[in-house]
C-alpha cells in the first residue's frame, strides 16, 4: 500500500479528483450564482422597494389606501406570487393572503411557509417578507413566492454533496487502478533492463497492441535494444577481426626480428628489418585507418561543413585515378548534372569518394567499366560509383561495410576497412552508404544535402 501512495500515477490521480472536485465547486458556485443568489437578490430588491412604497402610503394617506393598495396586489398575477399581512396596532388583521406569520415582528430577512389550499388543492408557497412596524404599533408585512429557488436551492444542496462526495471516490478508485495498470507496464520495462544488464540482449519488452504512449515507448526501447544488439555484436565482430588481422603481421614481424640476429651478412640482416618496417607500418595504417573510423562515428570529428562543387570534385577524383584504371585496363566515365552542388566537408566526401573508386578498380575484371554520376533532387545530392563487374552475393552485400569484411577474390591488396570509413563519413552527412546489386555490377551510392543559394534581398524603392 505504501507503495501505491509513493506511486507518481496515484499522486497524478488524486490530484486530478482533486481538480475535478474544485471544478465541480466552481460549477456550482456558478449555477448558485446564477440560479439562487441573483433571483433571491432581485426579489430582494422588489420587496424593499414594495415595502417602501407602501410604508409612505401608509403614513401619507392613511390604512384604508394601504389596505386597498394590498387588496389589489394580491389580485395581480405576476411571475411570482405577492404576499401581504396588514395588522393594526390592537393586533387585529385588516388583510392578509399569508395562512401564518410569527407572533412578533422579525428584523431582517425571513422565509415564510404560505402553502395555499383552492378547491381542496393544496399549493406549495415559500414568501420571502420584510417586517415592518409603524410608530403608531401597526404592522406590515410584505413578501413574494420563492419557491422554485429555495426547491433548487434546495436540490443543488443534496446534489452537491452526493457528486462532490463521488467524485473523491471515484478519483481515489480510479489513481488506484490506474495506479496499477502503469506499474505493471512499468515491471514489464523494468524486467527487460534487468535481463539485458545481465547480459540477455534479445530480450525485449513486451507491447500490449494498444498502440498507447507505453507501446510507442516499448516500440522505441525495442528498437534502441536492437540497434545496441547489433552494435555489440559488430563490436565483437570487429575485435576477432582486429585479432585476426594482427595475428599475421605480428607473428611476421616476430619471426624475421628473431631470423634478423642470424643473418649471414649486413645486407640480409637490413633486408630483414626492411620487411620488419614495412610490416609495422601496415599495422601503423590499420589502427590509423580504424581510430578514424571511430572518430567519425562518434562525432568526434568536426566536419568542415559548406558548398561542396559536385563538378569539380568528381573531375578531381577521376582524374586522380584514371592512370590506375587505363593500367588495369577499367574505362572510367563520369556522368554529373550540372548544379548539383551540395552540402559537406570536401575532404570527407573526397575520402569517400576515392575509396570507392580503389575498391571499384581493385575489383572488377578488366574490360569493364565504372561510371561515377551525381544527380540532384530537391534536397539530396546522389553521388553513385556504378560498374558492371561480377557484384557481389546477395547475402554479404549488408556486411560489406563492416570493419575488415572482404567478399572479394583472394590475393587483392587491401585490409577490408575502406567501405566502412565511406559508411562512416556517408553516415555523417546524412542517409548513410547504399550499396545494390544490378546484376551484373554493383552500385554505392551517398546520399548528400543539396546546396540551394539564398536569393539576393531586395533593394527598397528610397535606395
Amino acid at each position: 500500500m505504501r507503495r501505491l501512495f509513493l506511486s507518481l500515477s496515484f499522486r497524478l490521480a488524486s490530484l486530478y479528483a482533486g481538480l475535478f472536485t474544485g471544478s465541480l465547486l466552481v460549477l456550482f458556485a456558478g449555477y448558485y450564482a446564477i440560479a439562487i443568489w441573483l433571483p433571491l437578490h432581485r426579489s430582494e430588491l422588489v420587496v424593499q422597494r414594495e415595502a417602501a412604497d407602501l410604508q409612505n402610503l401608509y403614513i401619507v394617506d392613511g390604512a384604508a389606501a394601504l389596505t386597498a393598495r394590498l387588496r389589489a396586489r394580491d389580485r395581480v398575477h405576476d411571475h411570482s406570487k405577492a404576499f401581504h399581512a396588514f395588522i393594526d396596532r390592537d393586533g387585529r388583521v385588516i388583510t392578509a393572503n399569508l395562512p401564518s406569520w410569527p407572533r412578533t415582528a422579525r428584523d431582517g430577512w425571513q422565509r415564510l411557509e404560505a402553502d395555499l389550499f383552492v378547491d381542496g388543492d393544496e399549493t406549495d408557497f415559500e414568501a420571502l417578507a420584510l417586517d415592518r412596524r409603524f410608530a403608531d404599533g401597526a404592522r406590515l408585512i410584505v413578501g413574494r413566492d420563492v419557491g422554485n429557488i429555495s426547491e433548487r436551492e434546495a436540490a443543488l444542496q443534496s446534489t452537491a454533496l452526493v457528486l462532490i462526495g463521488g467524485a473523491i471516490m471515484l478519483g481515489l478508485l480510479g489513481g488506484i487502478f490506474m495506479s496499477r495498470a502503469i506499474a505493471r507496464r512499468l515491471d514489464a520495462v523494468g524486467a527487460t533492463a534487468r535481463h539485458v544488464m545481465a547480459g540477455d540482449l534479445t530480450q525485449r519488452v513486451p507491447l500490449q497492441g494498444s498502440g498507447d504512449d507505453f507501446d510507442r515507448l516499448a516500440d522505441t526501447l525495442n528498437l534502441m535494444l536492437t540497434r545496441i544488439e547489433g552494435a555489440m555484436d559488430a563490436v565483437r565482430r570487429v575485435s576477432d577481426s582486429v585479432a585476426h588481422e594482427l595475428r599475421t603481421p605480428l607473428t611476421r614481424l616476430r619471426s624475421k626480428l628473431e631470423a634478423a640476429p642470424e643473418a649471414a651478412s649486413p645486407q640480409q640482416a637490413q633486408a630483414i628489418l626492411d620487411e620488419a618496417l614495412h610490416e609495422i607500418a601496415r599495422m601503423e595504417t590499420i589502427f590509423a585507418a580504424i581510430l578514424r573510423i571511430s572518430r567519425i562515428e562518434a562525432a568526434r570529428h568536426a566536419p568542415a561543413m559548406r558548398r561542396v562543387p559536385m563538378v569539380a570534385l568528381i573531375e578531381d577524383a577521376a582524374e586522380f585515378y584514371r592512370p590506375l584504371a587505363d593500367a588495369q585496363d577499367v574505362a572510367l566515365s563520369i556522368a554529373v548534372e550540372e548544379d548539383v552542388d551540395a552540402i559537406g566537408d570536401p575532404d570527407l566526401i573526397f575520402q569517400a569518394l576515392t575509396n570507392l573508386l580503389d575498391n571499384a578498380i581493385k575489383y572488377v575484371p578488366a574490360g569493364c567499366a565504372i561510371t561515377i554520376s551525381a544527380r540532384g533532387g530537391d534536397a539530396t545530392v546522389a553521388i553513385a560509383v556504378t560498374d558492371n563487374g561480377p557484384g557481389v552475393d546477395d547475402a554479404c552485400l549488408d556486411k560489406l561495410p563492416e570493419r575488415f569484411f572482404r567478399a572479394g577474390p583472394e590475393g587483392v591488396p587491401g585490409i577490408g576497412l575502406g567501405l566502412s570509413l565511406v559508411a562512416a563519413i556517408a553516415a555523417l552527412h546524412g542517409e548513410g552508404l547504399r550499396l545494390k546489386n544490378l546484376h551484373p555490377g554493383l552500385c554505392a551510392e551517398i546520399i548528400l544535402p543539396r546546396y540551394k543559394p539564398q536569393p539576393f534581398p531586395r533593394e527598397s524603392a528610397s535606395a
